[in-house]
Protein backbone atom coordinates (compact mmCIF):
# COMPACT_ATOMS: atom_id res chain seq x y z
CA UNK A 1 0.00 0.00 0.00
CA UNK A 2 2.79 2.33 0.88
CA UNK A 3 4.63 1.84 -2.59
CA UNK A 4 1.76 2.34 -4.26
CA UNK A 5 0.88 5.78 -2.66
CA UNK A 6 4.91 6.79 -3.48
CA UNK A 7 4.29 5.46 -6.73
CA UNK A 8 1.53 8.05 -7.28
CA UNK A 9 2.92 10.23 -4.94
CA UNK A 10 5.67 10.63 -7.65
CA UNK A 11 3.79 10.60 -10.64
CA UNK A 12 1.22 13.95 -9.32
CA UNK A 13 5.25 15.88 -8.37
CA UNK A 14 6.35 14.92 -11.67
CA UNK A 15 3.43 16.35 -13.63
CA UNK A 16 3.31 19.36 -11.40
CA UNK A 17 7.32 19.75 -11.91
CA UNK A 18 6.54 19.33 -15.95
CA UNK A 19 3.52 21.55 -15.93
CA UNK A 20 5.96 24.53 -14.09
CA UNK A 21 9.00 24.08 -16.71
CA UNK A 22 5.86 25.20 -19.03
CA UNK A 23 4.48 29.26 -19.28
CA UNK A 24 2.52 28.66 -22.15
CA UNK A 25 -1.00 28.15 -21.07
CA UNK A 26 -1.95 26.33 -24.39
CA UNK A 27 -0.02 23.45 -23.57
CA UNK A 28 -1.47 23.52 -19.63
CA UNK A 29 -4.97 24.19 -21.35
CA UNK A 30 -4.02 20.89 -23.94
CA UNK A 31 -2.86 18.39 -20.43
CA UNK A 32 -5.54 19.70 -18.55
CA UNK A 33 -7.88 17.50 -20.85
CA UNK A 34 -10.80 19.64 -20.36
CA UNK A 35 -13.74 18.61 -22.62
CA UNK A 36 -14.47 22.25 -24.15
CA UNK A 37 -13.46 20.26 -27.40
CA UNK A 38 -11.25 23.67 -28.16
CA UNK A 39 -8.26 25.56 -27.36
CA UNK A 40 -8.72 28.89 -25.94
CA UNK A 41 -5.92 31.54 -25.74
CA UNK A 42 -5.90 33.92 -22.36
CA UNK A 43 -6.40 37.35 -24.27
CA UNK A 44 -2.26 37.34 -25.31
CA UNK A 45 -1.65 40.13 -27.55
CA UNK A 46 1.67 40.13 -29.58
CA UNK A 47 2.73 43.19 -31.68
CA UNK A 48 5.97 42.90 -34.15
CA UNK A 49 7.68 45.81 -34.69
CA UNK A 50 7.52 46.23 -38.40
CA UNK A 51 11.39 45.81 -39.00
CA UNK A 52 10.62 42.28 -37.20
CA UNK A 53 7.66 41.37 -39.40
CA UNK A 54 8.15 38.29 -41.68
CA UNK A 55 7.64 38.25 -45.56
CA UNK A 56 3.84 39.06 -46.49
CA UNK A 57 1.55 36.27 -46.52
CA UNK A 58 -0.51 35.33 -49.37
CA UNK A 59 -3.85 33.54 -49.17
CA UNK A 60 -6.63 32.72 -51.08
CA UNK A 61 -9.79 30.98 -50.39
CA UNK A 62 -13.42 30.73 -50.66
CA UNK A 63 -16.01 32.68 -48.53
CA UNK A 64 -19.56 31.40 -46.95
CA UNK A 65 -21.25 33.37 -49.76
CA UNK A 66 -19.40 31.12 -52.43
CA UNK A 67 -16.89 33.97 -53.52
CA UNK A 68 -13.47 34.09 -54.04
CA UNK A 69 -10.97 35.85 -51.67
CA UNK A 70 -7.36 36.31 -51.78
CA UNK A 71 -4.85 38.36 -50.16
CA UNK A 72 -4.51 40.46 -53.07
CA UNK A 73 -7.90 41.87 -52.72
CA UNK A 74 -6.38 43.59 -49.56
CA UNK A 75 -3.23 44.75 -50.57
CA UNK A 76 -2.86 48.20 -49.63
CA UNK A 77 -5.09 48.13 -46.50
CA UNK A 78 -5.34 47.04 -43.41
CA UNK A 79 -6.49 43.61 -42.58
CA UNK A 80 -7.98 42.02 -39.52
CA UNK A 81 -8.41 37.66 -39.59
CA UNK A 82 -10.49 36.44 -36.91
CA UNK A 83 -10.55 32.87 -36.99
CA UNK A 84 -13.48 31.00 -35.69
CA UNK A 85 -16.34 28.69 -35.42
CA UNK A 86 -19.76 28.83 -34.25
CA UNK A 87 -19.83 26.28 -31.71
CA UNK A 88 -17.18 28.42 -29.61
CA UNK A 89 -18.22 30.23 -26.58
CA UNK A 90 -15.67 33.02 -26.68
CA UNK A 91 -16.20 33.84 -30.72
CA UNK A 92 -19.45 33.91 -29.84
CA UNK A 93 -19.01 36.84 -27.03
CA UNK A 94 -16.35 38.41 -29.50
CA UNK A 95 -18.56 38.04 -32.42
CA UNK A 96 -20.41 41.95 -31.48
CA UNK A 97 -17.31 43.58 -30.76
CA UNK A 98 -16.06 42.73 -34.58
CA UNK A 99 -19.00 43.85 -36.03
CA UNK A 100 -18.75 47.53 -33.83
CA UNK A 101 -15.26 47.80 -35.11
CA UNK A 102 -15.87 46.69 -38.34
CA UNK A 103 -18.68 49.19 -39.06
CA UNK A 104 -16.41 51.98 -37.12
CA UNK A 105 -13.61 51.16 -39.64
CA UNK A 106 -15.83 51.37 -43.15
CA UNK A 107 -13.74 53.45 -45.64
CA UNK A 108 -10.96 54.54 -43.65
CA UNK A 109 -8.78 51.28 -45.32
CA UNK A 110 -9.48 48.67 -42.67
CA UNK A 111 -11.51 45.41 -44.30
CA UNK A 112 -12.49 42.82 -42.02
CA UNK A 113 -12.42 38.62 -42.81
CA UNK A 114 -13.11 35.87 -40.81
CA UNK A 115 -11.80 32.72 -41.04
CA UNK A 116 -14.25 29.69 -40.31
CA UNK A 117 -11.94 26.48 -39.19
CA UNK A 118 -14.32 24.25 -38.37
CA UNK A 119 -18.51 24.78 -40.26
CA UNK A 120 -19.46 24.39 -42.98
CA UNK A 121 -21.30 27.36 -45.12
CA UNK A 122 -25.23 27.19 -43.69
CA UNK A 123 -23.43 27.42 -40.20
CA UNK A 124 -21.37 30.19 -40.85
CA UNK A 125 -24.20 32.48 -42.34
CA UNK A 126 -26.09 31.41 -39.72
CA UNK A 127 -23.82 32.43 -37.05
CA UNK A 128 -23.21 36.27 -39.16
CA UNK A 129 -27.08 36.34 -39.47
CA UNK A 130 -27.20 36.06 -35.51
CA UNK A 131 -24.63 37.55 -34.38
CA UNK A 132 -25.76 40.78 -37.60
CA UNK A 133 -21.85 40.19 -38.64
CA UNK A 134 -21.69 41.96 -41.89
CA UNK A 135 -17.65 41.06 -43.40
CA UNK A 136 -17.35 37.42 -45.13
CA UNK A 137 -15.80 34.87 -43.70
CA UNK A 138 -13.62 32.13 -45.45
CA UNK A 139 -14.82 27.98 -45.09
CA UNK A 140 -11.49 26.76 -44.02
CA UNK A 141 -12.63 23.99 -42.55
CA UNK A 142 -11.76 21.60 -45.38
CA UNK A 143 -8.44 22.07 -46.63
CA UNK A 144 -6.84 24.66 -43.61
CA UNK A 145 -5.43 26.42 -46.19
CA UNK A 146 -5.62 30.01 -44.32
CA UNK A 147 -4.10 28.44 -41.03
CA UNK A 148 -1.40 26.73 -43.12
CA UNK A 149 -0.53 29.77 -44.80
CA UNK A 150 -0.13 31.87 -41.42
CA UNK A 151 1.43 28.79 -39.50
CA UNK A 152 4.98 30.02 -40.32
CA UNK A 153 4.48 33.49 -39.06
CA UNK A 154 2.91 34.47 -35.71
CA UNK A 155 0.26 31.10 -36.23
CA UNK A 156 -3.21 31.46 -35.26
CA UNK A 157 -3.18 28.28 -32.63
CA UNK A 158 -6.17 29.12 -30.57
CA UNK A 159 -9.81 29.54 -31.43
CA UNK A 160 -10.19 32.79 -31.64
CA UNK A 161 -7.18 34.16 -33.06
CA UNK A 162 -7.23 37.65 -34.64
CA UNK A 163 -4.34 38.87 -36.40
CA UNK A 164 -3.69 42.38 -38.11
CA UNK A 165 -2.10 42.80 -41.29
CA UNK A 166 -0.44 45.66 -42.21
CA UNK A 167 -0.95 47.13 -46.04
CA UNK A 168 1.99 45.21 -46.93
CA UNK A 169 0.60 41.70 -45.96
CA UNK A 170 2.93 41.05 -42.79
CA UNK A 171 1.38 39.81 -39.41
CA UNK A 172 1.73 42.99 -37.37
CA UNK A 173 -0.45 42.09 -34.41
CA UNK A 174 -1.85 38.92 -32.57
CA UNK A 175 -4.23 38.64 -30.16
CA UNK A 176 -4.76 34.75 -28.98
CA UNK A 177 -7.74 34.35 -27.46
CA UNK A 178 -10.82 36.41 -27.28
CA UNK A 179 -10.40 40.35 -28.14
CA UNK A 180 -12.40 41.22 -24.12
CA UNK A 181 -13.72 44.35 -26.02
CA UNK A 182 -12.52 46.82 -28.62
CA UNK A 183 -10.55 48.80 -27.45
CA UNK A 184 -6.72 46.69 -27.48
CA UNK A 185 -8.16 45.93 -31.47
CA UNK A 186 -9.09 49.16 -32.19
CA UNK A 187 -5.56 50.63 -30.90
CA UNK A 188 -4.24 48.09 -33.07
CA UNK A 189 -5.35 48.69 -36.41
CA UNK A 190 -5.06 52.27 -36.16
CA UNK A 191 -1.37 51.47 -34.93
CA UNK A 192 -1.47 50.17 -38.31
CA UNK A 193 -2.88 52.60 -40.29
CA UNK A 194 -0.79 55.35 -39.32
CA UNK A 195 2.19 53.36 -40.60
CA UNK A 196 3.80 54.31 -44.41
CA UNK A 197 2.99 51.77 -46.59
Amino acid sequence: MKRVFLSAAAAVAALTLLAGCTNDPLAEQYSAGTTKNYISGEGTISEIAPADREAPVSFAGVTDSGDEVSSDDYAGEVLVLNFWYAGCPPCRVEAPDLEKLNASFAGEGVSFLGVNVRDQAAQSLSFAEEFGITYPSVMDSDDGNLLLAFSGTVAPNAVPTTLVIDKEGRVAARILGGIEGTSNLRTLINDALAEDG
